[in-house]
């Protein structure tokens, strides 16, 4: 049965089946059948497709509302850790020295990282001079969401502190190529340390600090996963952040 909420969404915004398509990334064959077949794309299709057009995508394809059975693990969990500090610092620093292509690092301070490996900065360098893109985002000392981690953690004007000690550690790399160091003023639901397709995703309880809070490490097994949901993430972040300039 053909779609037809879809195929009035589409033709209200001037959507052809090859635009919708390049934009949520599908061959336009696959929204030809959703809208003359009434066929139901993937969750994480549906949602960026609904974006795009404007529309609850509950209305478009109302069998999305239909819980789904849980999986017991998902396929992109390599390992749970109850606790950061249960992970020796050579996990993350043989992480980011597998990356090829990318490095992202979201965090507010994470100076554990400079503390426990002073190889840090070198280890980044070397990656950036064989071509792997590599972006530092780190809290805003001045930002409101930053104190108020301070205060939420009992760790007072500390956060600011190591904020701006992080960025002291991280200020020789800026102006290399292909290395960016940013600050960012956002609330930070969970810090991610992302290289290639791989991540490590240490997220944010309220009231605990970082390294007393669980950690998963993850890798990419296709589109629309939780990988993805934490690359998006930090690419949202990202774009809201504020570039970090030679002094």
């Amino acid at each position: 049965m053909p779609n037809e909420k879809l195929r009035a969404a589409m033709a209200a915004g001037c959507w052809t089946y090859a635009s919708l398509a390049e934009k949520v990334e599908v061959d336009p064959k696959s929204v030809e059948r959703w809208v003359n077949l009434g066929r139901t794309p993937r969750r994480a299709t549906a949602m960026r497709a609904a974006e795009f057009l404007g529309e609850d995508v509950h209305a478009i394809w109302p069998s999305l509302r239909q819980s789904r059975p849980a999986r017991a693990v998902s396929p992109e969990l390599v390992a749970l850790y109850e606790q950061r500090a249960d992970i020796p610092v050579s996990a993350f620093v043989d992480l980011l020295s597998e990356a090829r292509e990318q490095i992202d690092v979201l965090v507010y301070a994470a100076v554990f990282l400079h503390e426990a490996y002073p190889r840090l900065n070198d280890l980044l360098q070397e990656r950036a001079a064989e071509g792997c893109a590599v972006r530092i985002a780190i809290g805003d000392p001045d930002s409101e969401n930053v104190r108020l981690r301070g205060e939420e953690e009992k760790f007072g004007h500390g956060i600011e502190s190591r904020c701006r000690l992080a960025l002291m550690h991280y200020r020789s790399l800026i102006g290399t190529q292909g290395i960016e160091v940013r600050t960012h003023a956002t609330t930070l639901y969970n810090s991610i340390y992302r290289a290639d397709d791989q991540a490590m995703v240490n997220a944010h309880v309220w009231g605990v600090n970082a390294f007393a809070a669980p950690v998963w490490h993850l890798r990419r097994s296709g589109v629309g996963g939780m990988f993805d949901t934490y690359a998006a993430s930090f690419d949202a972040v990202w774009a809201t952040a504020t570039p970090v300039g030679e002094e």
